[in-house]
């Protein structure tokens, strides 16, 4: 029995003891004991602390573009997106739409916005060249999560120039036609083409902005931006910005290279110094496999300007207005089909700095028929991206300029020497090359 009620003693003492620590705060009499709560503290706050760390760090741009300072959202030591604390670029979102498109456009926004704009509520403007419809209006304004304006083109910028001899441009049309040339048969798309090149930067709603993000119908985003790229272009004098970068179909655009040559020789106080002309030249294979070119010195490659991020007062400058009119006087927007990525390309790399030009290497993007995405899982993991099932990144296909663009423009300073260096020397060696 005495050892039953001894049991019970020790119990209640216990319980004591608990209460007393749980509900009240100990009394530290002597230095030690307020030495060894002090260290308990920081113990606590530093283990708060790192997990504090490890759940933002999944908030970070994990790549090597880095440029801009990661936001935090939700956390009270760190800007909260928003538009009444952010301060916003100059810039716009610009998208180029039929009333029909409306469907497809609205798959668009509301990817991008879920993926950047949400945060950041950057004004929509649309341009078309006959009126949006009131539908159009009004969903595209629900969906927008900042203002939206929509602009009618003036026939005089859309419409085939008056200097173009209709007979040769019909001939061309009824050629493409039988040569099965990509949108040979289409002239809208020719003035579209014409348009994008020379005309976008120029019209009335635009005119304000200093930056632009081009977006398309029917195109989405895999990845969070977790930075605002207006920002990045601006702070690091960046003027033209891709995320894909390819080989244009040789038969659409057979005289433009020849046409900027004779440009080149020209305006030669337009070329910059530093071009990245290496760029739109270098023929060396990439790896063990190389393709075929033809017998113009332009290797076709260009960036992909359905998406593109751009200084609006580029395409304004001296330099790109007499390229432009340069090339649009010849008509080979029409009697051939040039487009407007290579044309932008091709000033772009010879007009700019080429550390003027900047690729989004973790912006997930699918325009069809490719996907492009970030490689490495841990950027994956931090930016949440989702790529869809079974798709092939275009950016580590043969088919992509991007290894080009590492060697020989503003990328990757490891891949500027050739990479079997030894083989590719004896192969010259060789064939005399």
């Amino acid at each position: 029995m005495r050892h039953f009620f001894l049991s019970l003693i020790v119990i209640y003492l216990i319980l004591e003891v608990i209460l007393y620590v749980k509900f009240y705060k100990p009394d530290v009499t002597s230095s030690l004991v307020e030495e060894i709560y002090e260290k308990s503290v920081q113990i606590r706050d530093s283990r708060y602390n790192k997990t504090k760390e490890f759940l933002n760090r999944a908030r970070i741009k994990g790549a090597s573009n880095s440029y801009v300072e990661p936001v935090y959202l939700n956390d009270k030591d760190h800007l909260v997106i928003n538009k009444h604390t952010v301060k916003l670029e100059n810039a716009t979102i610009l998208v180029l739409c039929r009333n029909w498109e409306l469907k497809d456009i609205l798959s668009s926004m509301r990817s991008l916005e879920d993926r950047f704009n949400k945060d950041y509520h950057y004004p929509w403007t649309f341009l078309n060249d006959v009126p949006f419809d009131e539908d159009f209006k009004r969903w595209t304004t629900e969906m927008a999560s900042g203002k939206t304006e929509y602009g009618l083109i003036p026939k005089e910028d859309w419409d085939t120039p008056d200097f173009i001899d209709q007979q040769k441009y019909n001939l061309s049309i009824e050629k493409a036609i039988k040569d099965e040339l990509l949108y040979g048969f289409s002239r809208s798309y020719r003035n579209m083409c014409h348009f994008n090149s020379g005309f976008f930067f120029r019209q009335e709603l635009v005119m304000k902005y200093d930056y632009y993000f081009r977006v398309e119908p029917g195109v989405q985003y895999f990845c969070d931006f977790q930075m605002d790229p207006f920002r990045l272009m601006r702070e690091n004098k960046k003027k033209y910005s891709f995320v894909v970068s390819l080989y244009e179909y040789e038969n659409t655009i057979p005289t433009l290279w020849e046409t900027v040559e004779s440009f080149m020789k020209e305006y030669p106080q337009h070329i910059h110094p530093n071009n990245s002309i290496d760029f739109i030249t270098d023929k060396a294979p990439l790896g063990k496999y190389g393709l075929e070119f033809g017998d113009s010195p332009y290797n076709l490659c260009h960036f992909w300007s359905n998406f593109e991020i751009g200084d609006l007062n580029f395409f304004r400058s001296e330099q790109y207005l007499d390229y432009f009119e340069y090339l649009s006087k010849t008509g080979g927007f029409y009697y051939e089909r040039w487009g407007d990525a290579p044309v932008h390309s091709l000033g772009a790399t010879l007009l700019l700095d080429r550390d003027e030009i900047f690729h989004f290497e973790d912006i997930g993007y699918n325009h069809v028929p490719f996907f492009s995405y970030p490689e490495g899982k841990q950027v994956m993991k931090y930016k949440r991206c989702v790529a869809p099932p079974n798709t092939d990144n275009i950016n580590v296909q043969l088919g992509s300029c991007l290894p080009r663009w590492w060697r020989s423009g503003s990328g990757k300073k490891f891949l500027k020497e050739y990479y079997h260096e030894d083989e590719y020397l004896l192969f010259k060696e060789h064939y005399n090359i």
